[in-house]
């Protein structure tokens, strides 16, 4: 989800933006329904209205913020040249882009790690296609020798890991000397976009 005036959106929208921030700084177990009500400037009531208990309502900002990271990655896909190094470059800098814009992000990640699986399930399944349609460029590009042939599931996770490693590990990640800031953040996009140039490179 992007970083905006919460104000000029539409009250369901307002509740969820609200609630992305709460839930990736202050964590869902810690932030109730009447502290998401008073920010939002509305009763409790409407926002049980829009979501008709508080892990609905979680359900619908990790539904909603894996919507909006799938249209950023596409977007910057598209806007790639056609070459498989510069289309990972471009994903990778599409997830670092949202995260630097709205850090509430990485406390979402966070927060996934602590809760029931089954929370998640609408964030897998809106996140599959993606991952789907990953896979299937990255073996089409190595059966035609534009990459080294690996296994993309496996290289696509490691990516992923790098990215969580920043919220659920940054007391480990500071014992190898890296800071949790806007400048770390854009040092490890750094360093994964070398590590997964070199992991395709043919």
């Amino acid at each position: 989800m992007v970083s905006m005036d919460s104000r000029t959106l539409p009250t369901r929208e307002r509740i969820l933006s609200v609630a992305l921030d709460r839930f990736g700084t202050r964590g869902f177990g810690a932030t109730s329904l009447d502290e998401i009500a008073s920010e939002v400037g509305v009763r409790k009531q409407t926002v049980l209205y829009w979501f008709p208990s508080k892990d609905d309502l979680l359900r619908a900002v990790l539904e909603q913020a894996a919507d909006e990271l799938a249209v950023g990655v596409e977007a910057a896909v598209r806007a790639a040249p056609s070459d498989p190094l510069a289309r990972s470059d471009a994903v990778v800098q599409a997830v670092f882009r949202a995260a630097v814009r709205r850090p509430a992000l990485l406390g979402l990640v966070r927060e996934l790690s602590r809760l029931d699986p089954l929370m998640s399930e609408g964030l897998v399944e809106r996140i599959r296609p993606l991952v789907d349609h990953a896979v299937a460029y990255l073996e089409t590009e190595m059966d035609a020798g534009r990459v080294r042939r690996c296994d993309p599931r496996l290289l696509l996770s490691l990516a992923y890991a790098t990215v969580a490693g920043i919220a659920t590990e940054p007391e480990a990640l500071r014992a190898v000397g890296w800071q949790p800031s806007v400048p770390g953040l854009r040092r490890l996009r750094t360093e994964l976009i070398a590590f997964l140039r070199a992991a395709l490179k043919p």
